[in-house]
């Protein structure tokens, strides 16, 4: 996978990429600089944290999640704190989402399904052995790696504000709707570990069927489906597997099926190869330490940003050619009008950015400067909204740079006008690969490289 020097230092990892973002989170692709190891870092805020006065449930969270260290559970390595935020670095998984493989190829043979569904049933009875639930399971939260082995993310962190209630059952509805239990629905309180096994049942129909049990557009006609567990199984299911996600999706949690009588069920017991894996001692003075007031201001991490644009490694230049770009192999192509453009320049990095500030701004456009990246926000509403353009600059080699310009809000059109009327006065910024600058014309026409 490519690998951006990141601009930030936390302890010793070097952020990258953002990976993905939540109400109360962001995931940033990140490298261990003494050993090599890359990782992913869960970033929290921690002002957020406390407003909402989670902190009692993510210390209890974090600290069971590093108790675990099951191989189809995402592993989570240590906890850091600075004054303002709180990191979680976690294995990084790079095999993509399960849910790819069902959209790649329409539904799975059985065996197959019964392989990524056992991988899943042996994480989920794991975790609720240590009392922790997902309360979120569906295909897009269970991850590939390399080797294809299933790992289930954010287990016991993908709801952090829940709280379990005096009578010992969870009250807060989550989830995503066409997996949710119908209890959980229900609002009356309800069982965690058979809420959890209910997502399980509808991620292997999804996985054998290619399609959701229960799908509507109007959201209380799902949830009646739900209610009445109103469903069928397509003919070729077999026999045993029909049978048993009856059992899984059975409306009343009461008589559902449980994981251990699941284990037993012949269906599942097919090929099933149990986990193996070895308990350690974990330390837990690190997830103590942050969340410790009183404790030592030494403990806390610092972000160091480096004043230096982002280098761009040889992959990732072959994937931003025209000729060679990988993307076409795996994005759906919405004809010629592209949401970007980019440029080779010789100047240095500063130069360039205030040369394109300086073009800009007569042209109607506010910008915002951090770092190697610029912001520019059209002060007239166009016919998509306002016309946003984010712009960085990568080094390529220490003389030679490459200039992004993408449309971040606003009508592609509109941001190939900006781009033509812009290239004029950016003429003496933009080089060409035989040493000559883009001159006139030219500059006005040029493209993605």
């Amino acid at each position: 996978m490519s690998v951006s020097v990141g601009k930030t230092r936390v302890g010793r990892y070097e952020l990258g990429r953002t990976l993905g973002e939540g109400t109360f989170a962001k995931v940033k692709f990140a490298r261990n600089v003494e050993t090599g190891e890359n990782v992913a870092i869960k970033i929290l805020d921690k002002e957020k944290v406390l407003k909402h006065k989670m902190i009692a449930q993510i210390k209890r969270e974090i600290s069971t999640m590093k108790l675990i260290r099951h191989p189809n559970v995402i592993r989570m390595y240590e906890v850091m704190a600075s004054k303002t935020k709180i990191y979680i670095v976690m294995e990084l998984v790079t095999g993509g989402e399960l849910f790819d493989k069902i959209a790649s190829r329409g539904r799975l043979k059985e065996d197959d399904a019964r392989k990524y569904f056992q991988q899943v049933i042996n994480a989920v009875d794991y975790c609720h052995s240590r009392g922790v639930y997902h309360r979120d399971l569906k295909p897009e939260n269970l991850l590939l790696d390399a080797s294809g082995t299933l790992k289930v993310s954010d287990f016991g962190l993908s709801a952090l504000s829940q709280q379990v209630r005096e009578d010992g059952l969870l009250h807060t509805t989550c989830g995503t709707p066409n997996y949710v239990a119908p209890e959980v629905i229900n609002n009356k309180g309800y069982d965690g570990a058979k809420a959890d096994l209910w997502s399980c049942g509808v991620i292997l129909f999804v996985l054998m069927a290619g399609y959701l049990p229960f799908e509507d557009s109007n959201l209380m006609s799902l949830y009646k489906k739900i209610f009445k567990a109103d469903f069928s199984c397509p003919s070729w299911f077999s026999t045993s597997a029909k049978k048993l996600i009856k059992k899984i999706l059975d409306p009343n949690p009461n008589t559902r099926i449980t994981i251990a009588e699941l284990i037993n069920n012949e269906w599942f017991k097919k090929g099933y190869q149990p986990p193996r894996f070895e308990t350690v001692d974990v330390n837990l003075d690190d997830v103590n330490s942050i969340f410790d007031e009183s404790g030592d201001p030494a403990q806390l991490v610092v972000e160091r940003r480096e004043e230096r644009p982002s280098v761009m490694n040889a992959f990732e230049l072959i994937s931003t050619s025209q000729g060679l770009n990988l993307g076409t192999l795996f994005e759906k192509q919405t004809g010629s009008v592209k949401k970007e453009t980019r440029f080779a320049s010789r100047l240095p990095a500063n130069e360039i950015l205030s040369k394109i500030e300086a073009a800009a701004g007569p042209m109607g456009f506010n910008v915002q400067k951090r770092n190697y990246k610029l912001k520019l926000q059209g002060e007239n509403p166009g016919r998509k909204g306002q016309l946003a353009i984010a712009t960085e600059v990568f080094e390529v080699t220490p003389s030679l740079y490459m200039v992004e310009l993408r449309k971040s809000n606003g009508d592609t059109l509109e941001f190939h006008k900006f781009y033509r009327n812009i290239s004029n006065g950016l003429k003496d910024v933009m080089w060409k690969p035989d040493g000559s600058i883009v001159e006139g014309n030219e500059a006005r026409h040029r493209r993605t490289p």
